[in-house]
């Protein structure tokens, strides 16, 4: 589906420290992780293998998604929320 093989997704799990690229959390049974990918590249659920960026746990993975993958709107919602402490 990733483009990619399994040594590869157990290489990247490693190199992570099993853990989510973004936040840090841990993999687990219930936190299992996502594979990310530039979606400009490869739209859809589907990669070419070329531009998987990493493991993430649902909550990044969903979340990025929701910005569109948009560095700019990632930026925004840092400020609006930094606006706010």
């Amino acid at each position: 589906m990733y483009g990619t093989e399994p040594e590869d997704f157990l290489r990247m799990l490693e190199d992570q420290g099993n853990c989510c690229a973004i936040c840090g959390a841990a993999f687990t049974s219930d936190n299992r992780p996502h594979v990310d990918h530039d979606h400009s590249c490869c739209p859809g659920k589907k990669s070419c293998g070329e531009c998987v960026r990493g493991l993430l746990c649902n909550s990044c993975n969903n979340g990025i998604g929701r910005f569109k993958d948009s560095v700019n709107h990632l930026r925004a919602a840092v400020s609006y929320l930094e606006s706010f402490q």
